[in-house]
Order: C-alpha cells, then sequence, then structure tokens
C-alpha cells in the first residue's frame, strides 16, 4: 500500500548544506526537562513557563529584568583580582583567572551598577556564578564595599543579588576577610539610614550567607533557591542524623524566620519598586 512505501524518493540534504540549530537557542529545563526556546525563556524572565522553576542566570539577565529600559551605568569595572599568595593547584591561578575572564566576558565575580527601577534610583551588585563558582575574592568583597561607598555619598538604596559557592579558596585569609569587611560597610548603610536589600538566588552558600547575604533590611529570595551555610552533605556527614524533607530551600529557610519573603522572578521588579519607596518613607 502507498502509505507504507515512500513512491518518490526522499529529500537529501548534503552535510556541507545542513543548517544546525546555533549553541544557546535551545535550553532544556532542569526540573521538568521540558524544552525552552530561548525567546520564550526571555520574555517569560528566564522562568519556565510549564512548571516555574527559575533558571539560574547572571547580572547581565538581573540587569536586564530589573533597570527600567535596561539601562544603567556600571560602576568599578577596573578592578581584577591580583594573586598575592600565588596559588596553584592543577594551575596558576593567574591562569584560571584569564581563562575564565575569556570564556565568560566577566573580570569577576560580581558587577555593580546604578540605574532605576520604575523611576526609583537604585544601586545593584550582582553576582556571577559562572565565574568560579560565583566564589567570593577579594574583588567580590572590594567591589560590594565601594558600592556601599557610592550609595552612601549619593543617598541611593542598595541591593545585593547572592549567587555564590562560598569563599575563593585561591586567595585563602583574603577572602575569609570579606565577610568582615563588607558586614562593617553594611552597618555604615544602616547608620546612614540608607535600605539594603538582600536578593538571594540559587544557590548562596558557605561565607557569602554567613556574612552580607543575611544582612539585608529586608531579606527575599527566589523559589526553590538552594540557601545554606555548609552543604546538606557535610551536615549529615557531621551530625549523623537524616535531614529534613527541602532541607535549605528558600522555602524551609523561610519557614524557619531567616527569610522575609520569598518572590517570582516574575513579579520582582514590582516587588523591589515596593520596598525601595517603603524603605525610604
Amino acid at each position: 500500500m502507498a502509505w507504507f512505501k515512500r513512491e518518490v524518493k526522499g529529500i537529501i540534504t548534503t552535510t556541507q548544506e545542513k543548517k544546525e540549530a546555533p549553541d544557546g537557542i535551545w535550553n532544556k529545563c532542569p526540573e521538568c526537562k521540558k524544552p525552552l526556546h530561548y525567546s520564550e525563556q526571555v520574555e517569560n524572565q528566564y522562568v519556565c513557563h510549564y512548571c516555574g522553576y527559575h533558571l539560574r542566570i547572571g547580572s547581565k539577565e538581573y540587569f536586564s529584568i530589573l533597570f527600567d529600559n535596561n539601562e544603567f551605568t556600571e560602576l568599578f569595572t577596573n578592578l581584577r583580582s591580583g594573586d598575592p599568595l600565588e596559588f596553584v593547584d592543577t594551575k596558576k591561578y593567574t591562569d584560571r583567572i584569564s581563562e575564565t575572564t575569556r570564556k565568560t566576558g566577566l573580570k569577576d565575580a560580581i558587577r555593580s551598577a546604578h540605574g532605576k527601577i520604575e523611576g526609583h534610583d537604585l544601586v545593584v551588585a550582582c553576582m556571577d556564578f559562572n565565574f568560579i563558582g560565583g566564589s567570593m575574592g577579594s574583588v567580590v568583597g572590594e567591589k560590594i564595599a565601594r558600592s556601599i561607598d557610592y550609595c552612601i555619598e549619593h543617598k541611593i538604596p542598595f541591593l545585593m543579588i547572592s549567587k555564590s559557592g562560598g569563599a575563593r579558596m585561591m586567595e585563602a585569609a583574603f577572602s575569609l576577610m570579606q565577610m568582615a569587611k563588607t558586614s562593617a560597610k553594611l552597618a555604615l548603610l544602616g547608620q546612614a539610614k540608607i535600605p539594603y536589600i538582600s536578593l538571594l538566588t540559587d544557590p548562596t552558600t558557605g561565607g557569602v550567607t554567613a556574612s552580607y547575604a543575611m544582612l539585608g533590611d529586608v531579606n527575599i529570595a527566589e523559589p526553590g533557591s538552594l540557601i545554606g551555610f555548609a552543604g546538606p552533605r557535610v551536615i549529615k556527614e557531621t551530625i549523623k542524623k537524616d535531614l529534613p524533607k527541602g532541607f535549605q530551600t528558600a522555602e524551609f529557610v523561610l519557614e524557619h524566620g531567616f527569610l522575609d519573603f520569598i518572590v517570582d522572578r516574575r513579579e520582582m521588579k514590582e516587588k523591589l519598586a515596593s520596598f525601595i519607596k517603603m524603605l525610604a518613607a
């Protein structure tokens, strides 16, 4: 029968003429595994429209979501990591920095910018997980400190978007010092009565959680974010007990009083603008 047998020779395309889909056009939701087109991701602010999973994004995407018309002035762009310890593991730290900069186009694991959100001035410091796991090194601490000084000088609210695996081991004690440094600067911001909003995203762990991420006048998080100090496996091995269901998720942390709100990314700009208006009143 004709419909079981091809009577006309099928279309043949040579290898040279084949067209591949460009990288990054399609993505797969890590939660529901359904395919997501890039244009759909942008339109839905990088939230899966099937299951609501919040995809991991960096400073470029957060700035485009939050700042009016994606217009902003980036601050302190000249800061780069040094190598005070001349650290070497599988490769030199300087080589690792150079390689990561080349791959990501970023100078370190944080970018800071001044713009407007629904007409309100705001300074946003946003971490990028793609840069050595969003690790907190001396440049991260210095950019946050300078951003806070900028906010105090210009009387502008400060938003910190955390996304980090913790302290940067290649800088050892220099990295750990940033916890105290940023906390002290935030105390000065509080004394100046300038609002500080902390947004915790997936993941926010280690020394970042133990310092500036949890010190906001308002602490908010995205749904399902991993938030904690040590990882679940380390904790379980230490206390020798099974951990509660959903341990270290944003919902668990909210239930135990360490967060004020969980906010869907699609509503984030509106919520932040209302917080700024309320805190600045």
